[in-house]
């Protein structure tokens, strides 16, 4: 029987849509009723206790939210807000079964929101659509494996296949997964990566020789000066405001940057403390500069120009001449660079007053131990790329990686969006790994590099993609251009979705359509006849172990990795060199394969056992070894281009609200933004609204608070794209820009408008206008 779920009719998310004052703080007693009432609904009483005092436990499992790392020592309760959402949603008792995809077709499921989807519950058994039909009908694990292990013989050619990940699978599933599919013969294997920090690892590799931040939770706590950029931990990676609020403690100044203002940057009042419950909390943010859209890099080329001119005025002390000269290369170069920089075009670039860049400038000239945390306010930018070498110059002319409290802080996103890159789950694989790999299994894997995100929407979009197979993720939702991929991903004969929950990639698939549900992290994994434990690795290199602790919400549902070795079975028949079937009965033997090919995995199995895990190796934290070609991190000259917005346009970026985690909808509120059961809002600061109404709408029509209107965004190549029925909401964003709330508004986002060097959708930089309806 299928349990329905609150909001399984038809009612219209927007209807009742209410606007409020945006909150001053994050947390506090109201993040704790949050938690609890969304626990509850989902999961009852004592489900909710027994879950959440497991989750991100040394002997329990990893939240399949966030990949903000567990400290030393954790408390009893170990999760944020978002956290317990996360895990509401996962280890929900809703459930549905093959009555419920009898009553609803996919034209009717298209017709639903995201959240609703989302609310119906866990999926339970293999559902099989056929082509030329309308409703998803059970099959068996075998004829599932069958039917996609036929489309891809049927294709005929590896490379007209799509192996897409998510980041919440493990690093057990995810090195099987790219074992498959390379030695099916592709290196198509694009991943959530792409959209959010491949432009972090294109730059970190450029500048320091790996691609991956090189701080600890440790760094973070010592450090004296942090600067938060692009990136809302509030909402996004709330367990970081416990740890800024320790840094804060040892007498570390706070520095974010970001076009809008975020409570949880404000002043966060830890429920865990007695201050946070009932007293003021603590006040975070010292500096608060709400810089443009896309002028990130001007700033940082201002504040690294000042940097020059104040060593100059105080003769010497701040650059680092010791270390640059030791470990620097292209100093001299950057430094003459920056000293032929126009400050007052940088400066009117930023949208920022002078006194307060001077300040931060300043405070990065005094304080040595500096750290620059950023997330996909910053990676999702036409020059994404040049503005992390930007940053990391910042760093390096100040000494400030290699040693405690200081260095490089990509936020990832997912849970373990990271070690599936570790995994080899990258389109762009190293010979190094390849070489590895075929070493290990006995066979030649391909070189030739496969599709990306973006290029496997083109791909299909072409019709050059026969089979797309997703583990994990909400591919239709999470991608942009939503309109151009929905098309796209029908041109596919065959679509697979590995899942724990419907979602809007389900609704649209190829000609036909399998959804493979999976084990999620909450749940014991008796794959084999034993209880089994996975491995993540978190946003700092840390690599532990996950256990589930519920029953399975269906007999029927199989872990990631049986599927992965199930379908590799059908695929490769019973003679095949590598051993599936015992790997997945055991998965220290997986283990003990990563160990073999991928560096810093040395006795994996035993280290694991430690509570905590252990820490990847990172040449420049460890040994202040940059393994660059020269040996020597890089100092790079990046040039500044702003964006080139038409009169009567704003920017406009794409964001979370409290309310959801990825394109995972929790409910319909942001209640940090004063936002109330509703999604279709776009943020414009006031005084945009009336300059805007001089030149925009029909007849020249003016602008409030309030209207309603679609938003049209402008592409490059004159092409246009509409987003229907948002309401204007006056707030305090930065001057000539705007945000809304993604998925609803990736059908703005052009496939074209990438990053540079990195091909990651440029979600936070899209021309928009207003139109009235």
């Amino acid at each position: 029987m299928t349990t329905r779920a609150p909001g399984d009719d038809d009612r219209d998310d927007e209807v009742d849509l209410k606007v409020g004052r945006r909150k001053e703080s994050a947390a506090g007693i109201p993040g704790v009723v949050a938690s609890l009432r969304h626990a509850q609904a989902q999961l009852g009483p004592a489900r909710t206790v027994r879950t959440l005092l497991k989750l991100n436990q040394p002997d329990g499992f990893d939240c399949p939210g966030c990949a903000w790392p567990d400290p030393g020592q954790a408390t009893h309760f170990e999760f944020c807000e978002n956290g317990a959402k996360a895990i509401a949603e996962e280890a929900t008792v809703r459930r549905i079964d093959a009555d419920f995809f009898a009553r609803h077709g996919v034209d009717d499921l298209a017709t639903r929101s995201d959240y609703w989807l989302g609310q119906q519950g866990r999926l339970t058994q293999p559902v099989y659509r056929p082509a030329g039909e309308q409703h998803y009908r059970p099959i068996g694990w075998d004829d599932a494996f069958a039917t996609v292990a036929d489309a891809l013989a049927a294709s005929g050619d590896p490379n007209r296949a799509v192996f897409y990940t998510s980041g919440r699978t493990s690093n057990e599933a995810a090195f099987l997964y790219q074992l498959l599919v390379r030695r099916l013969g592709t290196n198509n294997l694009p991943d959530c990566s792409n959209m959010c920090h491949e432009s972090s690892g294109v730059a970190l590799t450029q500048t320091i020789g790996i691609g991956k931040g090189s701080v600890t939770l440790d760094d973070v706590h010592e450090a004296d000066l942090l600067l938060i950029v692009g990136q809302n931990p509030g909402t996004n990676h709330p367990r970081m405001l416990s740890a800024l609020e320790q840094a804060k403690r040892n007498g570390a100044a706070i520095v974010a940057i970001n076009p809008m203002p975020e409570a949880g940057l404000i002043r966060f009042k830890n429920p865990q403390h007695a201050r946070g419950l009932v007293g003021k909390g603590t006040a975070l943010a010292d500096e608060y500069l709400q810089v443009k859209l896309g002028a990130d890099l001007a700033l940082f080329q201002l504040l690294n120009r000042r940097l020059v001119e104040l060593d100059e005025d105080r003769g010497g002390g701040v650059l680092d001449r010791a270390f640059l000269d030791e470990h620097g290369d292209g100093v001299e170069e950057l430094l003459a660079h920056l000293r032929t920089l126009d400050a007052d075009a940088l400066l009117t670039a930023t949208g920022l007053p002078a006194d307060e860049v001077e300040r931060v400038a300043r405070l990065l000239a005094d304080r040595s131990r500096i750290i620059i945390c950023w997330a996909m306010g910053i990676t999702q930018h036409r020059q994404a790329v040049p503005t992390i070498r930007e940053m990391v110059n910042t760093l390096l002319l100040r000494g400030s990686i290699g040693r405690a409290g200081a260095g490089v802080c990509p936020v990832r996103g997912h849970s373990n969006v990271q070690g599936d890159r570790t995994m080899g789950i990258y389109e762009q694989p190293s010979d190094a790994f390849l070489d590895a790999l075929g070493e290990q299994f006995g066979f030649e894997p391909p070189r030739a590099h496969g599709y990306d995100t973006v290029d496997a929407i083109g791909a299909m979009a072409k019709g050059d993609v026969d089979v797309f197979v997703a583990m994990g993720g909400n591919f239709l939702a999470a991608t942009p251009d939503t309109d151009v991929t929905a098309a796209a991903m029908r041109r596919t004969k065959l679509s697979v979705q590995v899942s724990t929950k419907l979602n809007r990639s389900h609704v649209v698939g190829g000609e036909a359509s399998l959804i493979l549900p999976c084990l999620g992290r909450t749940e014991i994994d008796r794959t084999g006849g034993t209880e089994q434990r996975v491995t993540v690795e978190d946003s700092m290199s840390m690599v532990h172990a996950s256990v589930g602790q519920l029953e399975p919400a269906s007999p029927d549902l199989r872990s990631e990795v049986a599927i992965v070795c199930g379908l590799a079975q059908r695929i490769f028949g019973p003679g095949d060199d590598v051993d599936w079937a015992g790997l997945a009965a055991d998965y220290g033997r997986i283990r003990d394969e990563i160990e073999a090919v991928v560096p810093g995995f040395t006795d994996f199995n035993r280290r694991i056992d430690r509570p905590g895990g252990f820490v990847l190796p990172h040449p420049p934290r460890d040994r202040l070894e940059f393994p660059t070609d020269t040996g020597k991190a890089r100092l790079t000259c990046n040039g500044f281009a702003g964006d080139d917005v038409p009169p009567g346009r704003l920017l406009l970026q794409t964001l979370r609200s409290h309310d959801q985690f990825n394109t995972t909808i929790y409910g319909l509120d942001d209640r940090y933004r004063g936002i109330k059961d509703g999604r279709r809002v776009v943020f414009v600061h006031a005084d945009d609204l009336a300059a805007l109404a001089a030149v925009t709408g029909p007849g020249g029509g003016r602008f409030a608070d309030g209207d309603v209107v679609d938003v049209v965004s402008e592409a490059a190549d004159g092409s246009e794209r509409r987003a229907e029925a948002f309401r204007l909401v006056a707030y305090d964003v930065a001057r000539g820009t705007c945000a809304a709330y993604f998925p609803e508004a990736n059908v703005l986002v052009p496939l074209s408008a990438v990053a540079e060097e990195s091909n990651t959708p440029a979600s936070k930089a899209v021309i928009v206008r207003f139109e009235h309806r």
